[in-house]
């Protein structure tokens, strides 16, 4: 599926080559299933985690990122504790998060938990910062929805305040002040990078231009073209702040399998369980075939299927995007850890050697 040459985005693709490619994998900690579909324990689930994220480094993936979840079917509340035990096994693969939800969580622990992170891998930390689209943290932790602009945009401020480094001087609404407070730990390599999640908002885009953070699109639903426009707006909103080009990934869910067929057998009932769960609360319609198979074709959200279907879909939408990162969000509760470990070396070993292989044909051909 390519841009046609009167597309628009053309110009944001010409923007995406001054950055290298980057292929991710992320995960919410889906509780996953044994052999005979039992639920795993928490404690099991996060345990395979640590062996995916170690497996992703082994085949070639370039980041690993953990999604902030607090409910019985996502128990990752710790992402960066899980993240250090990936660290401490690895030695080039970063690692960060897929989202740390700043609006319940103070940006002084934040930082100072990642900046550690960042320590324990030798510089391969990054975080993704977002409004949070679940929004359980907010009772958890004792805050008021209707807070949820204010409590993101101070917090925003204040953490890229931190990443300045050096004696910190605050003052907002949402939490004590600081007066020339230092922080700690000092990073060695300056900031580590910042991404700001964006499922559908103009304003976080121009946000994360206004404060110098990369953009991460999520796109969990409908065609991935409708982004386009957010990749210009961030590039129109850059120029406007006088900050040079900042990269822009794509985050969108799938499954990689041998064959389609397998990758859509495995992943359609654990998707229409998921879905059909959470669809009051956040607003979802209810799944059915004919909408599932139109989300895993050309122009859906989801990426499921052979590594030659996913790689094609990939290929196709980075450039027309212009973006330069995919993370793709594997697994869905339900399925095994065998599956997910399949999942992870089919993506990369198939599916990012087969991504490069195209866009580099389309820039020959360009």
């Amino acid at each position: 599926m390519a841009t046609q040459a009167s597309d628009p985005v053309s110009e944001s693709e010409g923007e995406s080559s001054k950055f290298p490619l980057v292929f991710g994998l992320d995960t919410f900690g889906d509780v996953t299933h044994d052999a005979e579909d039992r639920p795993l324990s928490h404690a099991q689930t996060i345990r395979n985690v640590v062996e995916e994220g170690v497996l992703a480094e082994q085949v070639g993936v370039d980041f690993f990122g953990i999604g902030e979840h607090h409910t019985d079917d996502f128990p990752m509340p710790a992402a960066d504790v899980v993240l250090a035990a990936i660290a401490a096994r690895t030695t080039r693969i970063h690692l960060g998060s897929a989202v740390t939800v700043l609006s319940s969580d103070d940006p002084v622990r934040v930082f100072q938990r990642y900046s550690t992170l960042n320590a324990i891998s030798n510089g391969r930390a990054e975080v993704i910062l977002g409004r949070g689209s679940s929004i359980d943290s907010f009772p958890l932790f004792g805050y008021d929805l209707a807070d949820y602009e204010d409590l993101f945009e101070e917090k925003v401020n204040l953490f890229a305040e931190l990443l300045e480094g050096g004696p910190v001087t605050w003052q907002g609404k949402t939490r004590p002040s600081l007066s020339n407070q230092n922080v700690v730990p000092h990073t060695e390599f300056g900031p580590f990078p910042v991404w700001i999640g964006v499922g559908g908002s103009p304003e976080s885009v121009v946000r994360a231009a206004h404060y110098g953070f990369a953009l991460m699109l999520a796109i969990i639903g409908g065609s991935p073209a409708r982004f386009a426009p957010f990749s210009r707006l961030f590039h129109m909103a850059l120029d406007k702040f006088g900050r040079p080009p900042l990269p822009i990934g794509v985050h969108g869910p799938g499954h990689v399998a041998e064959t389609d067929e397998k990758a859509r057998d495995e992943f359609w009932p654990r998707y229409l369980q998921i879905i059909t769960s959470v669809a009051e609360t956040r607003g979802f319609a209810i799944p059915t075939m004919e909408s599932f198979m139109f989300e895993a074709g050309p122009r859906g959200a989801l990426y499921v299927g052979s590594p030659e279907t996913v790689a094609r879909k990939i290929a196709a939408n980075l450039p027309a995007l212009g973006a330069n990162r995919f993370d793709l969000k594997y697994g869905m509760g339900g399925l095994s850890h065998e599956a997910l470990m399949r999942n992870v070396e089919l993506y990369g070993t198939k599916v990012i050697p087969l991504v490069r292989e195209l866009l580099a044909s389309r820039k020959e051909v360009a």
